[in-house]
């Protein structure tokens, strides 16, 4: 995993008089990922790969749903053989869709063959409408959650070169191995992430990426009254309870819905855009939204970093341009 020093230690935080827990005082550099699933055609998806690490996103991330929407594994293929620093990764792999085994053999290839730029997104699946079209049950969220803990495990042993054989309450492997070997060891680093406090637990164990969404209902709907800076504060709070020491070698991501700056020089029309939605964010004050100028953005996020340790956004493919300015600002500082 591509890691950068800490920043402040907790001595400096001390000499300050503004003593505060470890992992309070040790603050990642920001990066920026773009979540990204559609292309005209190959020509136009290399473009993008491309002009995103131009840009300074240091990473290209693809959901795994059965919409409209290019099939990620050979899309991250695609995108690590046409750049050189970009990084891939799948924002995230569907458990119930994905058997541990060949998951992990996707995987190690992908890291081998991207030279180790793979981040590996696991997730317990959450939109009803992959599960109708697949024709599978889509079952109540602590069921998912239990399939996914018990395949978690395995991807790591496989992964790490262990050979696996399994009897358990869902998976049954019998000699299993991996090859090839991924370049990172003991395996690429896994990014999950949730809304509902199990799925946060789980991350802060299992996972070298947390990342941040709103909870969603048992229907696979986003709870609105989930979306505030409060209801994100609360999650980052059980993160650093179950992740216990390991808090300062995560990494927390959140995930922007949609994003805008307002006086960046772009045409007026998607300015005053920018700028109406600033007005309606504001009165919810969700996280999950950037709109403003970009030194208001700037400020923002650094306090939202000093506060929580937030240090990795992913933003969406149709703000990409329009938040360059945000990440040339921002990315690895």
């Amino acid at each position: 995993m591509s890691c950068r020093p800490w920043e402040t230690s907790r001595s400096e935080c001390k000499t300050r008089g503004r003593f505060r827990a470890a992992y309070r005082c040790r603050v990642r550099t920001f990066r920026f990922a773009l979540t990204a699933s559609h292309a005209r055609s190959a020509d136009a998806w290399v473009e993008l790969a491309r002009r995103a690490e131009k840009l300074g996103y240091s990473s290209l991330l693809v959901p795994d749903h059965l919409t409209q929407q290019l099939s990620p594994i050979a899309a991250m293929a695609t995108a690590a053989a046409a750049t050189s620093s970009l990084r891939i990764g799948g924002f995230v792999f569907a458990n119930d869709f994905r058997h541990p085994l060949m998951l992990a053999r996707e995987a190690a290839t992908l890291d081998l063959l991207s030279d180790g730029r793979l981040e590996l997104g696991l997730g317990a699946g959450w939109r009803t409408a992959d599960y109708r079209q697949l024709g599978i049950t889509y079952d109540a969220p602590g069921r998912r959650i239990d399939r996914l803990v018990e395949s978690t495990g395995l991807v790591k042993r496989l992964l790490s070169g262990e050979t696996v054989t399994h009897a358990g309450a869902h998976y049954q492997l019998g000699a299993a191995r991996v090859w090839p070997r991924p370049i990172q060891q003991p395996h690429p680093p896994i990014i999950m992430g949730g809304g509902g406090p199990r799925m946060l637990r789980l991350a802060a164990r299992e996972a070298d990426i947390v990342g941040f969404i709103p909870q969603f209902s048992r229907r696979g709907r986003p709870i609105l009254t989930d979306v505030s800076e409060a209801a994100l504060d609360r999650k980052i709070a059980i993160v650093r309870e179950a992740a216990g020491d390991r808090i300062g070698r995560l990494e927390l991501n959140l995930f922007i819905v949609d994003a805008g700056l307002v006086g960046s020089g772009e045409p007026v029309g998607r300015s005053l855009l920018a700028a109406a939605k600033l007005a309606s964010v504001g009165l919810v004050g969700s996280p999950y939204f950037l709109y403003g100028t970009l030194s208001a953005l700037r400020e923002q996020l650094e306090r939202r970093r000093e506060r929580s340790g937030i240090s990795y956004y992913a933003i969406r493919q149709g703000s990409m341009e329009a938040m360059a300015p945000l990440v040339a600002a921002l990315a690895g500082r």
